[in-house]
């Protein structure tokens, strides 16, 4: 199995196998056809909230954050349920291409997703008050200046 990324507005190619758009809006600018995509798992892409969280401090240092809550996201059912979906391609593809539109090719959701697919097998999941309350809390402080 190989997991690899691809910039949406970069060319597709027969390397790519199965190509999976894992971002929420499709590009702009890039037509459907064109653009050779077998899935667009839409629910596996970070909430608006977060996505717009992470571009607007625009810091590698922030990184690390971005994906602590966003393997978070990854628990909720309709982002779990993709999930799963994404697994199944992987097993039923030699080579799987996570397609995204963001600029920064080192840190965004597609990576998160490459790494979760290379090592872990699921972000692990509680349920209770305490991941209730830790949920508020990190959405909190995510919102301060």
């Amino acid at each position: 199995m190989t997991i690899e990324l691809k910039r949406a507005y970069e060319k597709p190619s027969a390397k790519d196998g199965a190509r999976v758009l894992v971002d929420r809006l499709w590009p702009r600018g890039i037509n459907k056809s064109d653009a050779r995509i077998q899935a667009w798992l839409r629910d596996l892409a970070p909430s608006t909230e977060l996505r717009q969280w992470f571009h607007e401090k625009n810091s590698p240092e922030f990184f690390l954050e971005f994906r602590k809550h966003y393997l978070q996201e990854l628990n909720q059912p309709a982002a779990s349920s993709a999930l799963q979906e994404l697994y199944g391609l992987v097993g039923k593809n030699r080579t799987v291409t996570l397609v995204y539109a963001s600029k920064d090719d080192r840190q965004n959701n597609a990576t998160v997703l490459r790494d979760l697919l290379n090592g872990m097998r699921k972000p692990p999941t509680s349920s209770g008050p305490a991941r209730a309350a830790a949920s508020g809390r990190n959405r909190a402080r995510m919102t301060k200046p």
